[in-house]
């Protein structure tokens, strides 16, 4: 606890020549050194502290200015050491403000009442005239957010995170606010009930109000000129920009916005990057982006998804209002002038091309294409298995998580092919294969939910599912078994079995985590039954959850392995497994081959219209080459051929090592 002390009658005396003003000197403490050399032109009122002002700051285009204060007024406020605040317009009230902190060219900072500082405010997320909102607070993950948007049929459980919620919200109540240590406003207008982490730069905000800004040494916070807040919570390593303008949201931990992008009660979770478009009552979970100023995304649900320029969605028939919603499942994408009509759920790492006003849910066949012809929406399952994009994507996401911050809110599993997915397309085969037996092998297209799928199309779609079902399961095989030599079937036996029994059964994808829906169906009882009574809590389940995921997914893997393969716990063999193998090895090397050349697509004669401006065919693609590079020396390209020659020498060793038993 920092020690202060009186005002002597010498430093009133020169404070007071120095044109500074106090309604009563006796409520002005300082610290042990402090000095007077660097106050003037202020005004102090209420009950005011201040530090040392002995140091420097040094500022762009090389210019220091001294630590001080002046020209500002300061009610009831705490300033720490060496800070430098000058020309604020109106007032500085109500603050407790840290050490080495640059306030300039501000119109007001106050605290006025009390305040939660947006915590505990209620997101109206997917459903805009309300029955789903969210109550948004500092430690809000994805995955809390999930539940309390999703599982309104357990009023008991949202009621118990609601509490939850309101007893962290009034923990952090209060009618001072703070300012961290090394913090920047310069520039800014009205800054109301607003909490500000350390190292936080706020430039040429237009105006704050009620919100946190959970800035850290580890990953600061910026906030740029023009950029309008209401009712929210940043989080650590965010950027808004560029006259951002949020009402009522949440966004999460080194998410971007910016270029005049407008939001309002909505979700951002981990890494979404928000540019030039609008957003309304959406739950953005992780690396949702969009860049374009023609896109509207409204009352859906999405997450490492890439909306188009003129994608849009509507969540009203003109009858009862704006009371529908939709879920575009994890790593989906719409094309340019794209449309859906909601209610409508579009399975994972689908792609949709068109207007879609028929309610598709295409949720268990997931990697499909939805193709619009004619106002009917057309099906291709699967085949975005082979997309040299999907996979090109399933690579960036982890390299762009740009968190620094260690405490990470969301738990982000990246894995193109889990449980989750392998599930949906366990299941779609099955669907797809009872599609052509009811309508016969010889029709020449299919009809499923409102789409139409053609028949070369749903008999690729079962090759294409089988193929990642084998490769999925083949994987599994051989993570479990590497580096072991083996001297006998029942050896191999004891290590196939699982090491828990957590797993078997459903797998959910809440919002970036993947996990047993037992697991989580656990959560939720504990939070109902108050075993569960703390955010804290609550945080550490799904961190548990997210870093015990392999061992849950071998657990699902090992009795789908069975399943699928008819093999037995009791009497697979050394031969079972190589057989498992060399299917996951076809498998592996085909899919590869598929994206190989689809990535060749790529650089054909068609791909280099455009280039080489003036010059012959010869210079086109000279030009080309210099642009996009050679086909056999892409990164991307190189990649998928090392990773043939991999996983080929991974299938023979094992199979190797087998040898003796075989």
């Amino acid at each position: 606890m920092k020690k202060y002390r009186a005002l002597t009658e010498v430093e009133i005396i020169r404070l007071e020549s120095q044109n500074c003003k106090a309604d009563n000197w006796k409520n002005v403490q300082v610290a042990i050194d402090f000095k007077t050399d660097f106050i003037h032109h202020v005004r102090f009122s209420g009950n005011v502290c201040l530090g040392v002002f002995s140091e420097e700051f040094l500022l762009a285009g090389g210019i220091t200015k001294h630590s001080g204060l002046s020209y500002v007024t300061l009610h009831n406020v705490t300033v720490g050491d060496n800070c430098c605040i000058e020309y604020v317009k109106n007032y500085i009230a109500n603050y407790i403000i840290g050490e080495h902190t640059l306030i300039a060219n501000v119109d007001m900072l106050l605290v006025d009442g009390k305040t939660a500082f947006g915590n505990g405010t209620e997101v109206s997320v997917l459903n805009e005239t309300g029955g789903r909102e969210v109550m948004i607070y500092d430690r809000l993950s994805a995955h809390q957010a999930y539940i309390m948007a999703l599982y309104r049929h357990r009023p008991a459980l949202i009621g118990q995170m609601k509490k939850i919620v309101c007893a962290y919200a009034d923990s952090v109540t209060s009618e001072t606010g703070t300012i961290g240590n090394d913090v920047v406003i310069m520039n800014s207008g009205s800054i109301k009930n607003v909490r500000i982490g350390d190292c936080c730069r706020i430039e040429g905000a237009g105006r704050l109000n009620n919100g946190s800004i959970n800035s850290n040494a580890l990953d600061p916070v910026h906030i740029g000129y023009g950029v309008v807040c209401d009712d929210f919570i940043i989080s650590s390593g965010s950027h808004v920009d560029d006259g951002t303008m949020i009402t009522r949201c949440f966004v999460g931990q080194a998410c971007k916005m910016g270029h005049n992008y407008s939001a309002s009660d909505s979700l951002f979770f981990s890494n979404c990057q928000e540019e030039n478009g609008e957003a309304c009552a959406i739950f953005a979970g992780p690396f949702t982006v969009t860049h374009h100023k023609s896109t509207l995304l409204i009352a859906g649900m999405f997450s490492f998804m890439n909306a188009g320029s003129g994608s849009n969605q509507s969540n009203h028939m003109y009858k009862l209002g704006p009371i529908h919603q939709g879920v575009v499942e994890r790593g989906a994408k719409t094309t340019s002038d794209s449309y859906i009509l909601w209610p409508a759920r579009i399975g994972a790492f689908s792609l949709v091309m068109g207007r879609h006003v028929n309610h598709p849910d295409t949720s268990d066949l997931p990697f499909s294409y939805l193709i619009e012809d004619k106002s009917t929406t057309y099906l291709a399952p699967g085949v975005n298995l082979c997309s040299v994009g999907t996979i090109r994507d399933a690579q960036k996401w982890p390299k762009r998580d740009l968190r620094k911050d260690t405490d990470r809110l969301d738990q982000i599993n990246y894995n193109l092919l889990s449980p989750y997915t392998i599930q949906k397309m366990m299941k779609g085969r099955t669907i797809l294969k009872e599609l052509e037996r009811v309508s016969g092998e010889t029709s020449e297209q299919y009809s499923y939910q409102s789409a139409k799928i053609k028949r070369t199309a749903l008999r690729k779609g079962i090759a294409l599912y089988e193929t990642a079902i084998h490769k999925f399961l083949g994987n599994s095989v051989i993570k479990r078994l590497e580096n072991i030599r083996f001297g006998s079937d029942e050896e191999i036996r004891e290590r196939l079995r699982p090491d828990v029994p957590i797993g078997e059964g459903e797998w959910i994808d809440a919002s970036g985590l993947i996990a047993p829906k037992s697991e989580v169906e656990r959560l939720m009882r504990d939070i109902e039954t108050g075993e569960l009574r703390e955010v804290e809590q609550i945080h550490r389940r799904f961190v548990e959850m997210h870093a015990n995921y392999y061992v849950y997914e071998w657990t699902w893997a090992y009795r789908k392995m069975l399943d699928f393969y008819g093999l037995h716990a009791e009497t697979i063999t050394a031969k079972d497994i190589v057989s498992i193998v060399r299917c996951w090895k076809e498998a592996v090397i085909g899919l590869d081959k598929r994206i190989y050349e689809d990535a060749k697509k790529e650089f054909s004669l068609s791909s280099m219209t455009g280039f080489g401006a003036d010059g012959s065919k010869k210079e086109q693609k000279s030009d080309f080459e210099q642009v996009r590079g050679v086909f056999e020396r892409n990164p991307f390209v190189m990649e998928v051929l090392r990773h043939i020659e991999v996983k080929t020498e991974l299938g023979d060793e094992l199979i190797a090592r087998l040898g003796n038993l075989l």
